[in-house]
């Protein structure tokens, strides 16, 4: 596997034009040559319809799909898995800006280690970081590279090994990307955060300097799916939300059989920590 091996990126927009424009570009703008971008506009808002159009004759641009149906997580990401030619695949958020040099790093962590199978950047603010827990999943690996360790990493600024896809498939009917990481780690490879955290900026966290989510009002006007899904209403319990969401990354435990098995879940486990982390209803 060369350095340069070819990423295939998949972005999901649909109606937040000021979100879009920061991330697209960003993105864009870290990429190099081995590098494509493949766009799924989801709806007809116009002016993130333009704004969209308007990049995709970038040179890092591939691809270019309009649905008018809100198509979700699954129906687009197999659309990138089932075409995509690259030795990795990934996506990143239209909520999400990507730190420079991302690619590289993660791009050569892979080379250096073949175990490893789907390494993300981290999108908590440095105040989450709680040291004793972090310290006890961070692991070393060839060359040189660290990774928290952990079963799953969030569905935005992850480098996935195309190998995990040959081997595990598409997404299935009702599987998240949480639940897809935990067959990856299930089939033998090491997934996690690569550490020092890769920081990509998510703007729906209102700590983020390009967050709408300023006010009580914002928040309702821009509800993010998460804070929707668990009953959120205001900004205070947004940020509390995310915080907890931090600190549940760094105790979750790295239990490939207790993840892989729902039979054995028990409260209070594994099981809850899932739950919450792919935004189902949950009592924090």
């Amino acid at each position: 596997m060369s350095d340069a091996a070819g990423i295939d990126i998949l972005m999901i927009t649909y109606n937040r034009p000021q979100y879009t424009r920061l991330a697209l570009e960003r993105l864009l703008a870290t990429c190099d040559e081995h590098m494509r971008v493949w766009i799924w506009q989801n709806g007809s808002d116009a002016e993130t319809f333009a704004l969209v159009q308007s990049l995709s004759s970038h040179p890092r641009v591939h691809k270019f799909h309009h649905s008018v149906e809100n198509k979700k997580l699954r129906e687009p990401t197999n659309w990138l898995w089932t075409n995509a030619k690259g030795d990795f695949v990934c996506k990143v958020d239209d909520d999400c800006i990507m730190p420079d040099g991302w690619a590289d790093t993660l791009r050569k962590a892979h080379a250096d280690a073949p175990e490893l199978g789907v390494v993300g950047c981290w999108r908590f603010p440095d105040e989450d970081f709680v040291p004793d827990s972090a310290h006890k999943k961070i692991a070393s690996f060839a060359g040189g590279h660290r990774l928290m360790k952990n079963l799953w990493v969030e569905g935005s600024g992850y480098l996935m090994k195309r190998a995990c896809l040959d081997r595990c498939g598409p997404l299935r009917d009702g599987e998240s990307f949480t639940q897809y990481c935990v067959r990856v780690a299930a089939a033998g490879w090491v997934n996690g955060w690569y550490y020092p955290f890769l920081y990509q900026e998510h703007m729906d966290d209102p700590r983020s300097p390009n967050s709408l989510l300023k006010t009580d009002a914002d928040l309702q006007k821009y509800l993010p799916l998460s804070a929707k899904n668990n009953g959120v209403e205001t900004l205070a319990a947004w940020q509390a939300q995310l915080r907890r969401s931090a600190r549940l990354l760094q105790e979750a435990p790295y239990d490939v059989a207790a993840a892989s098995k729902p039979w054995r879940r028990k409260l209070g486990s594994i099981k809850k920590r899932l739950r919450a982390l792919v935004g189902m209803k949950s009592q924090w």
